[in-house]
């Protein structure tokens, strides 16, 4: 049995991926959930990157969690890449979930396309807080494309604003992602379009990350609510020896 670590994407919290944490946990492996900083009720939203990513490094350490398996959803793949750069020896596998991989000096904003951008910076100039919210009909339509509109609309109630600088920051990095010495795996929700398939997840960010095993499932960049049995499953196949 594994130790695994779930790392959420933005505008979510530790708790939505507990679905998911549930049914791992059912197979018998030991599943923590936190929540990155600026995501965690009452955080501030003008936090950057790096303290992200070093509150991730903080729960491994205060948990004494060693021979994890770390899965990183979408932005989760900025932050679990920092944390792999600092806290290496803590970690067995990383699983990036359709999730962003940058090499040393990128930010997320540098592997979307210019009209995110775009949009992210006009809902930030209009909300004055350092945040950032997704519009619902981008949600439903690219996000969440696998759940019928009930489904949709009970996970959008639950998504909180996410800090705009985590997007904006470039990652500092002693190590890019294929040159760590610590296993891969990319698990690809091949209905996906978030990101448009013309700027795919796979094999546009995954080839990032050198030697990986790859696991494709049917589904949304959302399946954690849509299906979260099968995102279980496929993170049980992306995360054995």
């Amino acid at each position: 049995m594994s130790t695994y670590v779930l790392v959420h994407g933005a505008w979510h919290t530790g708790a939505e991926l507990e679905p998911v944490a549930a049914a791992m946990r059912k197979a018998g492996h030991t599943v923590h959930t936190p929540t990155i900083k600026g995501n965690r009720p009452g955080d501030r939203k003008d936090s950057g990157l790096a303290e992200a990513i070093r509150s991730i490094v903080d729960y491994l350490a205060e948990h004494d969690l060693k021979d994890i398996v770390l899965v990183g959803h979408s932005y989760g793949g900025m932050v679990i890449t920092g944390v792999a750069d600092l806290a290496g020896d803590r970690i067995r596998r990383l699983v990036y979930w359709n999730a962003f991989v940058p090499n040393n000096g990128e930010c997320l904003n540098d592997m979307v396309p210019p009209t995110y951008v775009g949009l992210f910076d006009a809902v930030h100039a209009e909300r004055g807080d350092g945040s950032v919210v997704l519009p619902f009909p981008i949600w439903r339509e690219a996000f969440i494309n696998d759940a019928d509109l009930e489904t949709a609309q009970r996970a959008y109630d639950v998504l909180n604003p996410h800090p705009l600088k985590t997007f904006q920051d470039k990652i500092s990095l002693k190590t890019n992602p294929a040159d760590m010495p610590i296993a891969k795996s990319y698990v690809n929700c091949t209905e996906d379009t978030a990101l448009p398939h013309v700027l795919p997840w796979h094999p546009r960010l995954s080839q990032k990350l050198g030697l990986f095993r790859l696991v494709q499932v049917p589904g949304s960049h959302e399946l954690c609510f849509s299906n979260p049995a099968r995102l279980a499953q496929a993170f049980l196949d992306a995360g054995r020896d």
